[in-house]
C-alpha cells in the first residue's frame, strides 16, 4: 500500500499537514474550478441570465454536496478512530456500510430536489427566464447526484488512511473532462459538426455529471490496494448499529454544511434586491473567492485525519498540538490570501463578464470579503478538530448561528434600520465574523481540554 508511509501517529504535524494538505487542497483547487469553468461557459457561451442562474441554484446544489460531506466527514472520523485503536475489521465494515447509506440517501435526495426544486428556486428570485435555466441545470445534477455520493463515499475510506492523493488524481481529471465536455454538450457540436441538439445549460450539468462517474473506477482501484480493503464486507443489508454511529457523525457534519447553503440562500435573497446584475456579480466573485479557500480546506482534512487517528490512539496531547499548529499555519495562509483576493479583485470579474455593472458588484465584495479571510481559520481547524473528536455536533450548532441566526439579525438591521446599501451588508458580516471567531477560539479551548480530560 502506497500511503504505508504515512504514520499519523508518529510523524511531525507540520510534515503531515503537507504530506495530506497538499494534494487535498490541489484536488480542491480543480474541484472548484468546476464551478468557475462552468459559470465562465455560461456567462460566455449562453448569457449572462445563464450566469446568474448558475449562481443562484448553488445554494441547492451545495444541499447535495453537503449531505455527502457531511456522511463523508462522519465516516473519515469513525474509520481513523478505528485505525488508530488497530481494529481494521471494524474500520472496513464502517465503510461498507456508509457506501450503502450514501446510495439511498442519494435515492431520497433525487427524488425531492426534483420535486420540490422550483419552489426553492422561485422563492429566491421570480424571474421567469432565471427560473426555467436554473430548472434546467439543477434537475440533471439531481438525477446524477449517486455518482456523487459514491465517489466521495470511497474518498473517507482513503482520506482516513491519510490518502488524499488519489482523491486529487480524481478532480484533475475530472476537471479536464468537465472543461472538454461542456462546450460540446452545449452546442452540440465538435468543432464545425453537429451531434446533437445543442442543450444549453443542461448541457453543462451534464458535463459535471458524467466527470464525476469515470473518477468511482479509480478510488475503488485505489481503495483495493489499501490494508482495510481485506477487512471489507460488501453488503446490502444495512448494519443498523453502524449506520446509526455514522448518522451521529454524520447528520450534524452535513447539517453543518446545510447551513453554508442556507446562508447563501440567504445572502442571494438579500442581494437580489438590488437586481440580477447584483445577483449574477455577487455570485461570480463567490466562485472566485472559493479558490482561495482551497489550503484551508486540504489543512481541514489533515487535522481530522490527524486528529481522529491520535484520538482513537489515546494520544491526547499530540490532539492538541495539531489543532494548535493547525491554526497558526491556518491564520498565516488566509492573511495571505485576502491580500491576494484584494488585490485581485477588480481583474478576476474579467473572466465572467464583460458587464460593467455586474464586474462592479463583484469586484466591490471581494474587496470587503478580504477583510474576513484571516478569521477563517478559526472556524474551520476548529471544526475538523471536533470532527476528528466525534463531537460533530457542536461543528452544527456554530454553522447555524454563523450562516443562518446572525447573518439574518446583522443584514435585515443594516438594510431596514441603517440604509439599504449593497456594501453595508458586507462590512456587517466581516465585524460578524470577527466576533464569532474569537468566541469560538475560546470556547474551543475549553471544551478540548475538557473532552480530553474526561479519556485520560
Amino acid at each position: 500500500m502506497k500511503n504505508n508511509s504515512i504514520n499519523l501517529k508518529e510523524e511531525s504535524i507540520y510534515k503531515l499537514f503537507i504530506k495530506i494538505a497538499v494534494p487535498s487542497s490541489i484536488g480542491t483547487i480543480f474541484q472548484n474550478l468546476y464551478a468557475i469553468v462552468d459559470s465562465i461557459f455560461a456567462g460566455r457561451m449562453i448569457s449572462k441570465e445563464a450566469l446568474a442562474a448558475i449562481g443562484q441554484v448553488f445554494p441547492i446544489y451545495f444541499i447535495i454536496i453537503a449531505l455527502g460531506v457531511g456522511l463523508s466527514i462522519g465516516s473519515t472520523a469513525l474509520i481513523a478512530n478505528n485505525i488508530g485503536k488497530n481494529n481494521k475489521l471494524n474500520a472496513g465494515n464502517i465503510f461498507s456500510q456508509s457506501l450503502i447509506l450514501s446510495i439511498i440517501i442519494a435515492i431520497i435526495v433525487s427524488f425531492f430536489g426534483f420535486i420540490f426544486s422550483s419552489s426553492i428556486i422561485y422563492s429566491m428570485n421570480s424571474d421567469p427566464i432565471l427560473l426555467n435555466l436554473s430548472l434546467k441545470y439543477i434537475r440533471i445534477i439531481f438525477i446524477g447526484s449517486i455518482f456523487i455520493f459514491i465517489l466521495m463515499s470511497l474518498n473517507s475510506s482513503l482520506s482516513a488512511q491519510g490518502d488524499t492523493k488519489s482523491y486529487r488524481n480524481v478532480l484533475i481529471i475530472s476537471f479536464i473532462i468537465n472543461i472538454l465536455l461542456n462546450p460540446i454538450m452545449i452546442s452540440g457540436k465538435i468543432f464545425s459538426y453537429q451531434l446533437f441538439y445543442p442543450l444549453g445549460i443542461s448541457g453543462i450539468a451534464v458535463a459535471t455529471i458524467l466527470s464525476n462517474f469515470f473518477g468511482i473506477f479509480y478510488l475503488f482501484y485505489k481503495l483495493k490496494k489499501t490494508e482495510i480493503y481485506k477487512f471489507i464486507k460488501f453488503s446490502i443489508i444495512p448494519n443498523l448499529h453502524i449506520i446509526t454511529n455514522i448518522l451521529k457523525q454524520g447528520i450534524p457534519a452535513s447539517i453543518g454544511m446545510m447551513m453554508i447553503a442556507i446562508g447563501s440562500y440567504i445572502l442571494i435573497f438579500f442581494v437580489s434586491t438590488f437586481g440580477s446584475n447584483a445577483v449574477a456579480g455577487y455570485t461570480s466573485a463567490g466562485r472566485y473567492e472559493q479558490l482561495f479557500f482551497l489550503p484551508l480546506l486540504g489543512l481541514s482534512t489533515a487535522v481530522i485525519s490527524i486528529v481522529g487517528q491520535n484520538y482513537g490512539a489515546k494520544q491526547y496531547e499530540r490532539v492538541l498540538e495539531t489543532y494548535k499548529k493547525g491554526l497558526i499555519l491556518g491564520i498565516t495562509i488566509l492573511s495571505i490570501v485576502g491580500f491576494l483576493i484584494y488585490l485581485t479583485a477588480n481583474i478576476s470579474m474579467n473572466l465572467f463578464t464583460t458587464d460593467e455593472e455586474v464586474k462592479l458588484f463583484g469586484s466591490s465584495y471581494l474587496k470587503i470579503s478580504a477583510l474576513m479571510f484571516p478569521a477563517f481559520p478559526f472556524f474551520f481547524i476548529g471544526n475538523a478538530t471536533f470532527q476528528g473528536l466525534e463531537k460533530a455536533i457542536v461543528v452544527m450548532y456554530m454553522a447555524i448561528l454563523r450562516f443562518v441566526i446572525f447573518p439574518i439579525i446583522i443584514i435585515s438591521f443594516i438594510i431596514y434600520t441603517i440604509e439599504q446599501n449593497y456594501n453595508f451588508m458586507f462590512y456587517g458580516l466581516v465585524f460578524m465574523h470577527w466576533s464569532i471567531a474569537i468566541f469560538y477560539y475560546k470556547f474551543s479551548q475549553y471544551r478540548f481540554k475538557k473532552i480530553l480530560s474526561i479519556n485520560y
